[in-house]
């Protein structure tokens, strides 16, 4: 199933707003593995901007991913770099203040969180406005999560600088088409939202003031031994923020009723592991340069006009004035 945006603020219909932000403020131990190999995946595209940002803005990197977060930096060495989101705050305090593993806490507390700190201009809450104009809102696996995508959009194109740009990625409809299909064999509601198609996002983009937008998609086959991996999975990527969803919690049965369902109708690769299938979306644009005025128009009397014509005097030098 393929969501389609809507043109003003409503958000996605079939996504739960308080579910999605609860998700998007807590704060993980570490970062999600799938996040941090498609934050990878993404940093590679990097290659294809000339553009070299002297300031950016890094959108949750706790959720988004913290080595996609250090390739980003280590990219652009000399650029000051903002925290922004949900967990700007919490990102901070965690890289400022980094808890030693047990083994080490009679020994000195280790550096790689305070380097990463240093090298951080502060943090911007989500919804705040940009302290200063940036070159670049690295934003991974965030919009597919967010009930008001368009919102979010309209923001990051209000942090750039002329000549600056976003670069996101999120989940695509294909995901996880093979547990969708378990559900809705059973009668289940769906186990995730929609997910926006990569030319709705590339519409979205132009819409909102966006120029050169760039869409790519790829899709990645997950395999797990087994359905109990595959749930653990699922737990630390996200969670099921359809309003459609089971209203209250289910029992032990239910739990492995569904691991039985899963293991039975999941998809096998050859050598006997279960698959599951994940869209990514990738996408950048840039914030053009403001039109500059239009150029003077000529402006002739209109009596001078009807003496032209009339073969009684030449038109002259027209007055050149400036266009409202």
């Amino acid at each position: 199933m393929t969501l389609s945006l809507r043109p003003d603020d409503d958000g996605a219909p079939d996504l739960d707003p308080v579910a999605a932000a609860r998700w998007c403020a807590r704060v993980p131990s570490s970062s999600p593995w799938l996040h941090e190999t498609i934050g990878a995946r993404m940093a590679e595209r990097l290659d294809w901007i000339k553009f070299r940002p002297d300031v950016w803005m890094s959108w949750s990197p706790l959720l988004a991913g913290e080595q996609a977060h250090r390739a980003v930096a280590q990219r652009y060495p000399q650029a000051r770099v903002w925290l922004a989101g949900e967990l700007a705050q919490a990102t901070l305090q965690r890289w400022r203040n980094p808890a030693p593993p047990w083994w080490r806490r009679w020994m000195s507390r280790p550096q790689a969180g305070v380097e990463a700190a240093s090298a951080v201009a502060g943090a911007v809450e989500a919804g705040a406005a940009a302290p200063e104009a940036v070159g670049l809102v690295w934003a991974n696996m965030v919009l597919h999560a967010v009930a008001q995508p368009r919102a979010l959009l309209r923001l990051w194109h209000s942090w750039l600088a002329a000549d600056g740009f976003v670069m996101f990625s999120c989940l695509g409809p294909d995901t996880a088409r093979e547990l969708r299909a378990v559900h809705a064999a059973h009668g289940w509601p769906p186990p995730a939202p929609a997910y926006v198609d990569m030319h709705d996002w590339g519409d979205q983009l132009v819409e909102l003031g966006f120029a050169e937008p760039v869409m790519d998609m790829e899709r990645l086959t997950l395999t797990y031994p087994n359905a109990e991996r595959l749930l653990a999975d699922l737990r630390e990527t996200g969670r099921n923020w359809h309003v459609g969803r089971f209203a209250a919690l289910r029992g032990r049965g239910w739990r492995a009723h569904w691991l039985r369902a899963v293991e039975q109708g999941l998809p096998r690769s050859p050598d006997g592991q279960l698959c599951v299938t994940v869209e990514v979306v990738y996408g950048h644009a840039f914030r053009p340069r403001p039109r500059t005025k239009a150029a003077g128009v000529a402006t002739v009397p209109l009596e001078r006009l009807r003496a032209s014509l009339r073969g009684a005097a030449p038109l002259g030098k027209p007055r050149v004035t400036d266009s409202a």
